[in-house]
C-alpha cells in the first residue's frame, strides 16, 4: 500500500505540472457537482413541509426557484467536468510521454533494451504512462464527487437515524475490501500479461507489414501466425475473464445487500412517518438520502478502487522514469580527444547475462590510429558484439579497452561516439525523406529536414554511389523513402512515397556515416553485404578514398574486400586466433588463409573473375 501511495502522488503530479489552473477546476467542478444533489435534496424536502403545512409557506417560490438553479447547475456541471477533463488528459498525455522517452533516451547503452523483463515494464509504463495520470485524475474527481454526495447524505442519514445510518456505513466495509482485493488482482494481472501482450502485438505486425509479407504468403505462414497470435490473445482474455467472475460474484452479493440494507430503511422511514416521527419531507430526503448513500458509496469504493490500479500500474512508469543508468558515466569524465595513438584491447571479455556463454574471450590487440583493421571470423565470432564495445553500447565485464591510454569508462559515452561513424550491419531504414534519411547522421550540420542537398547530403551519397538515384526521385531528396504514410502536403499524389531496394539502402545507410565525415574512428561492418560483386569494388573502392588516413575497423564475410587492410584479426569462438596482414596470414597457412581459398575457388568454379582491388 506505501509503493501505491508514492505512485498514486506521482501520478497526480503530473496534471498539477501539465495545468495547474485545470486540475483546480476539475476539483471545484468535483466538489459542486457532488454537493448538487445534497442541497436539491434538502430543498424538495422543504418545498414538501411546505406544501402539506409542516413547514412555512411563505418561500415557496424563492424554493422553487433555487431548486430550479440547482438542477440547471447540476445539468451543465458534468459537461463543464468533460471539458476540463479532456483538456487535462491531452497535457498529461503529452507530458508523460516526454518524460518516458526522455528517461529512455537517457540510457546509454543497450543492455535493457535488449532485456525482455525491461522491455515487459516498459510495454507497461507506455500504457500507464499515457493513460495512467489521466484515469487517476479522472478517478480522484469522480471519488471527490461521490465523497462529497456521500458526505452530505450520510449526515442526513445520521441526523435521521443514527442507528441506520451506521448500519449502512458498517455493511458497504466487505465492498470495499473486495474492490480494492480486486484491483490489486487487475494490476497484477496486467503487469504479468506484458510478454504476452508484446507477443500477440508481435505476430500482428507479422501479419500487416509489408516487410514479412512476402515469405508469409510464399511460404504460407499466415494461418500459423494468425493461430499463434490467437493464442496469446486467448491467454490474455482468459485471465481477465478470470478476474471479472469474481468481481461479477462480488460485486452481486454486495448488491443484495444493498439491497437488504435499503429496504430495511425505507421500512424504517414509513413506520416512523406513520407513527408521525417523521414529516413527508423528512421521509422524501431520507429516501433520497438512503438511495444516494448507497449509489455515492459505490462511486467511492469504485472509484478509488480504479485509482488504486491505476496507481500501482503507474508504479511501473515510475520505476523506467526514475530507473537507474545502463552503463555507468562518471561525474567528471575525461574528455574524448581526437585519436593519435590508436586504440587497445587488454584481455577483453563479455558476455550478454551470467547465464550465456562468453561472447569475447580475452581479446588484446591494437588498432593503431591513422591505419585499417579488418575483423574476420564466422557469424557468432564476436565480430559485431566487439563493435558494441568500442562504440560503448556495453562495457567488458573483464580487461580495458583503451582510447589514447585512457579507459572508455572514464569518458561520456556521448562525446566518445561523436568521434565515431559507423555502418551496422543491422543499419536503420527510417520512414523519412531521403534527405533526412542522410541527414540524421549528424545533425550538428544543421535540422534533418534542413541540411542542404546540394551540399553536405548530397557530397555524402555521391561518394556512397546513391547522389543520381535520390535527386531522380519524383520529388528529389524530399521524396519519402516509404509507402506507409505520404506527406500530408502532398497526399493525394501517389509519387509521394517510394520504396527502395535492398542495395540502395545500404548506400543511403553509408552515406549517412560518411555525412560524419571528420570523425576519429571509421567502423564498417559488412557495408557491402547487400552489393553485388562489381557494386562491391566500386563502395570499397570509394571508401579506400575516403579512409586516407582516417583509423578504420572493418568486418566483412568477402575477404577479397579486407585483404589490403593494414591488420587482420581472426576471431574464433570470441578469441583471437590469427592476426597479421593478408600476405602474413596467406603465407600462415590457418583459417584466413583455408576461408580465403574456399571463397576464390567458390568465384572461380561459378566461372566468375574476382577482381583484385
Amino acid at each position: 500500500m506505501p509503493r501505491a501511495v508514492r505512485a498514486l502522488g506521482s501520478a497526480l503530479v503530473l496534471p498539477w505540472r501539465a495545468g495547474r489552473g485545470t486540475f483546480l477546476g476539475q476539483l471545484l467542478v468535483a466538489v459542486q457537482t457532488g454537493l448538487a444533489p445534497v442541497l436539491a435534496a434538502w430543498l424538495l424536502r422543504e418545498v414538501f413541509d411546505g406544501l402539506t403545512g409542516s413547514g412555512p409557506r411563505s418561500g415557496l417560490l424563492i424554493l422553487v426557484l433555487a431548486l430550479a438553479a440547482t438542477g440547471g447547475l447540476a445539468g451543465m456541471l458534468p459537461n463543464l467536468s468533460q471539458y476540463l477533463t479532456a483538456q487535462s488528459s491531452r497535457a498529461v498525455e503529452r507530458h508523460a510521454t516526454s518524460e518516458l522517452f526522455t528517461a529512455v533516451g537517457r540510457l546509454t547503452g543497450l543492455r535493457k533494451l535488449e532485456d525482455p523483463g525491461y522491455l515487459d515494464r516498459l510495454n507497461v509504463a507506455q500504457h500507464a504512462g499515457m493513460s495512467g495520470p489521466a484515469q487517476i485524475l479522472v478517478t480522484l474527481t469522480g471519488t471527490v464527487q461521490s465523497a462529497v454526495t456521500l458526505a452530505g447524505f450520510l449526515i442526513t442519514l445520521l441526523v435521521l437515524s443514527p442507528v441506520l445510518g451506521t448500519v449502512v456505513v458498517v455493511a458497504a466495509l466487505p465492498g470495499i475490501a473486495a474492490q480494492f482485493g480486486i484491483a490489486r488482482q487487475r494490476a497484477k494481472l496486467m503487469n504479468g500479461l506484458s510478454q504476452a501482450q508484446r507477443r500477440q502485438y508481435f505476430y500482428a505486425g507479422l501479419l500487416t507489414t509489408a516487410a514479412a509479407a512476402k515469405e508469409i504468403r510464399l511460404f504460407g505462414l499466415g494461418a500459423f501466425f494468425r493461430r499463434r497470435m490467437l493464442s496469446e490473445l486467448g491467454v490474455i482474455q482468459q485471465e481477465n475473464q478470470r478476474v471479472d467472475r469474481r468481481q461479477f460474484a462480488a460485486c452481486t452479493l454486495l448488491q443484495a445487500l444493498s439491497a437488504l440494507v435499503a429496504g430495511f430503511g425505507m421500512w424504517w422511514a414509513i413506520s416512523a412517518a406513520a407513527r408521525g416521527s417523521l414529516t413527508v419531507g423528512d421521509v422524501s430526503v431520507f429516501i433520497a438520502a438512503l438511495a444516494a448513500v448507497g449509489s455515492s458509496l459505490a462511486g467511492v469504493v469504485g472509484s478509488a478502487a480504479l485509482m488504486y490500479q491505476a496507481a500501482l500500474m503507474f508504479d511501473a512508469y515510475q520505476d523506467i522514469v526514475t530507473g537507474s543508468q545502463d552503463l555507468p558515466v562518471p561525474a567528471k569524465p575525461v574528455p574524448a580527444q581526437p585519436l593519435r595513438q590508436g586504440i587497445e584491447l587488454h584481455d577483453v571479455w563479455f558476455r550478454y547475462a551470467p547465464d550465456q556463454p562468453w561472447a569475447l574471450r580475452g581479446l588484446s590487440f591494437a588498432i593503431p590510429a591513422g591505419q585499417a583493421l579488418a575483423l574476420v571470423g564466422r557469424n557468432g565470432a564476436g565480430k559485431s558484439t566487439l563493435v558494441k564495445l568500442l562504440c560503448r553500447f556495453y562495457d567488458p565485464e573483464r580487461g580495458r579497452i583503451l582510447w589514447d591510454g585512457v579507459d572508455l569508462r572514464d569518458m561520456d559515452p556521448s562525446a566518445l561516439r561523436n568521434r565515431i561513424s559507423t555502418v551496422f550491419q543491422d543499419y536503420m531504414s527510417y520512414e523519412l525523406s531521403a534527405r533526412e534519411n542522410i541527414a540524421v547522421g549528424d545533425l550538428s550540420l544543421g535540422p534533418a529536414g534542413e541540411v542542404d542537398p546540394g551540399d553536405a547530403v548530397a557530397e555524402a551519397a555521391a561518394r556512397a554511389g546513391i547522389h543520381d538515384k535520390l535527386r531522380a526521385l519524383p520529388n528529389g531528396y524530399d521524396t519519402l523513402l516509404t509507402r506507409s504514410y505520404v506527406d500530408l502536403a502532398d497526399k493525394e499524389d501517389p509519387r509521394t512515397g517510394v520504396l527502395l531496394s535492398g542495395g540502395q539502402w545500404q548506400r543511403v545507410a553509408l552515406a549517412r556515416a560518411l555525412l560524419r565525415g571528420g570523425r576519429d574512428l571509421m567502423i564498417l561492418d559488412e557495408p557491402s553485404s547487400g552489393l553485388d560483386a562489381e557494386a562491391e569494388y566500386e563502395i570499397h573502392h570509394r571508401l579506400r578514398d575516403h579512409r586516407g588516413d582516417r583509423t578504420t575497423v572493418l568486418i566483412s564475410h568477402r575477404l577479397n574486400a579486407v585483404r589490403d587492410a593494414d591488420h587482420i584479426v581472426v576471431l574464433v569462438d570470441g578469441a583471437v586466433a590469427e592476426r597479421g596482414d593478408h600476405e602474413l596470414l596467406m603465407s600462415a597457412g590457418g583459417t584466413y588463409a583455408r576461408l580465403f581459398g574456399l571463397q576464390a575457388k567458390g568465384f572461380a568454379t561459378a566461372g566468375v573473375v574476382a577482381v583484385d582491388g
